[in-house]
């Protein structure tokens, strides 16, 4: 069976142009081509899947025939081999060996550091004042990542270069990727600086943060101090520090992203929404009736999570690639081993074919009996199967634990005159979200 070629495929480059020019819009329009349609990196030819029953097969049913894709290795040089760019066995090792670290159990803990983290940004907030809420988040996921990473006065200068870095890496790591490999090599390009730079400050002060942990071996009872104490179960053998230094900067980057992302656009959603607004401001009232919220408070807290479902569906990340591992059949075609594949959660997210007029912001969407109708791989925010996000708790509860203790004493209010457009880098991000703060009595 033929597979149509996409639309919008220049000389050289390919598809690449057409699909940074248009992000959303051009993977979106993919669908009216089939459920499988053939598009070009470049000089690399890829496979486009546009249905979630497809997706579903590549991450879940078939997932152990396929590995990371091409985008994943235009980032492993730089953002090094950790979970969320590694690989076969190797990839299952560190797993196991993180995996302690996500364990509810532990999650408990750092929610007492998402309440401080929260509440001591909000402490500096000022009646009337307009904040950059986009840039607040980002500097409140980065700091709950980091302090839960890092315990020590070295580790407060490595959270500061994250702060400083982590936005840029994320920025330009997309482009950077989707990019024909030429470019990268190209120093005089501005965005190319920025990241290398970029890049190089976090390697140097989480290699020193590193090297002090093995001069004293102490245990802080911190992420980092799991990851140098982690050991195979079966041979006894730990990481090295270029396995820790590889597992610090995929939970800095992949711990951050989503987090910020999606706190900035629950506050949008809710202030574009007063009845939202109204419901979760009711529920929170009647499950913390005024106390700082605890890990148990979160599951009972129903209706804030379906908006934070809501949110995660709306604004998640753009592109994801897998490459087939041993011949495959999709979509009628058979395909060889070492086929690359790509789909978009964000327009997976946005068919109208699964999701119930897709442009409304609807909470209620995620009610069991309505949820039960929606496909799988139809809402992947954070992908499925065995390389699902292993931060998916972290961060799901990271939303719903900020967002309620700065509700707590403040509301966040859209400035007239200052429209918000969506941004699509690797995730969703807002062009810039200027709200006012207002006290909330």
């Amino acid at each position: 069976m033929s597979v149509p070629v996409a639309p919008g495929r220049w000389i050289f480059l390919g598809h690449t142009p057409s699909m940074l020019r248009h992000r959303v819009g051009y993977t979106s329009s993919l669908r009216e081509h089939g459920d499988l349609v053939e598009i070009y990196l470049g000089p690399l030819r890829t496979y486009f899947l546009t249905s979630p029953e497809l997706v579903n097969r590549v991450l879940v049913s078939e997932g152990t025939s396929f590995s990371k894709g091409a985008i994943f290795d235009r980032f492993r040089p730089f953002m090094g081999n950790g979970l969320v760019m590694s690989q076969g066995a190797f990839h299952l090792r560190q797993r196991r060996l993180v995996q302690p670290a996500f364990h509810h159990t532990r999650l408990a803990c750092y929610v007492d550091t998402m309440v401080r983290v929260s509440a001591e940004l909000t402490a500096g907030w000022r009646a009337g004042e307009v904040r950059q809420v986009d840039d607040d988040m980002q500097h409140l996921a980065i700091t709950v990542v980091g302090e839960t990473l890092f315990s020590t006065e070295l580790g407060k200068r490595a959270i500061a270069e994250a702060r400083r870095s982590i936005p840029v890496v994320l920025k330009e790591g997309m482009i950077r990727a989707l990019s024909p490999k030429i470019f990268e090599r190209v120093p005089l390009i501005p965005a190319n600086r920025r990241f290398d730079q970029a890049i190089e400050r976090l390697r140097r002060i989480v290699f020193e943060v590193i090297a002090a942990w093995r001069a004293d071996g102490e245990d802080r009872g911190d992420l980092l101090s799991m990851l140098m104490l982690a050991q195979d179960e079966d041979t006894g053998e730990g990481m090295t520090d270029q396995q820790v230094y590889d597992e610090v900067i995929t939970l800095l980057t992949a711990g951050s992203e989503t987090s910020a992302v999606a706190l900035t656009w629950f506050f949008h959603e809710i202030a574009r929404h007063p009845e939202v607004e109204r419901r979760v401001r009711a529920e929170l009232d009647e499950v913390l009736a005024g106390r700082p919220v605890t890990f148990d408070d979160v599951p009972k807290l129903e209706y804030t999570r379906r908006v934070v479902d809501e949110v995660l569906r709306m604004y998640p990340i753009w592109i994801l690639m897998r490459r087939a591992l041993v011949d495959v059949e999709l979509g009628g075609t058979r395909l060889p081993a070492g086929t690359e594949f790509m789909f978009s959660p964000y327009s997976l997210h946005f068919d109208p074919r699964y999701h119930e007029d897709p442009d409304r912001f609807d909470p209620d969407r995620w009610l069991p009996e309505r949820a039960a109708r929606i496909p799988r791989g139809a809402f992947i925010p954070f992908g499925a199967g065995t390389r699902q996000c292993i931060g998916k708790a972290f961060a799901q509860t990271e939303i719903t634990v900020a967002a309620a203790t700065i509700m707590a004493g403040w509301r966040l209010v859209p400035v007239p005159g200052k429209p918000v457009r969506t941004k699509v880098t690797s995730a969703a991000y807002p062009s810039r979200m200027p709200m006012t703060a207002v006290p909330h009595l």
